[in-house]
């Protein structure tokens, strides 16, 4: 008998383990999106648009960003763009090879582009966004044959929590005029 029939229809089967390793990789990123979610509260809190970032690298945070377009009157100070530089600072380089962006939106062309040329391998987003998206909705940069730099992606993390806050802030905006 050999050591892998140890592990088999008894309930750690391939079937099994692969069930469990989906489910712990799936809380993991809703986890993370939690944390991006923190961020966009921060820029709400802020009176900006509620986009947040966080950056990952072998289990930690090593970058964290919320907007600041308004704050900074700086049209590049993006959520994603603000947790780059701080991952890359972290790491002080700035490959950010096994790293993962989570973003409670959708990247647009300008973060979408600095996404891989910090060479950030996977993309995690929330919500899409029809109108600006670069990862499928309105246009696709980030993993096209056209480049030679790809990111995976995967998206409807925690969406409806990612929608809500964005639908909240732009009803209140509207509700006072502004």
């Amino acid at each position: 008998m050999d050591r892998a029939s140890d592990y088999g229809s008894e309930g750690w089967g391939f079937e099994f383990l692969r069930a469990r390793f989906f489910y712990i990789v799936m809380d993991d990123h809703t986890l993370w999106m939690r944390f991006a979610l923190q961020e966009a509260r921060k820029a709400r809190d802020k009176n900006e648009v509620p986009i947040g970032a966080v950056v990952v690298h072998e289990g930690r945070i090593i970058g964290r960003g919320h907007n600041l377009v308004e704050t900074l009157q700086d049209p590049t100070a993006h959520a994603e763009m603000l947790a780059i530089t701080s991952a890359a600072n972290s790491l002080a380089s700035w490959r950010l090879d096994d790293t993962i962006l989570y973003v409670t939106l959708e990247p647009c062309s300008m973060c979408a582009g600095a996404i891989l040329l910090a060479r950030i391998p996977t993309i995690i987003f929330g919500a899409t966004d029809p109108r600006y998206g670069a990862c499928g909705s309105a246009v696709q940069i980030a993993n096209t044959d056209s480049l030679d730099i790809h990111a995976n992606i995967i998206h409807g993390i925690l969406e409806p929590e990612c929608k809500k806050i964005l639908q909240d802030f732009f009803a209140e905006i509207r509700q006072r005029g502004d």
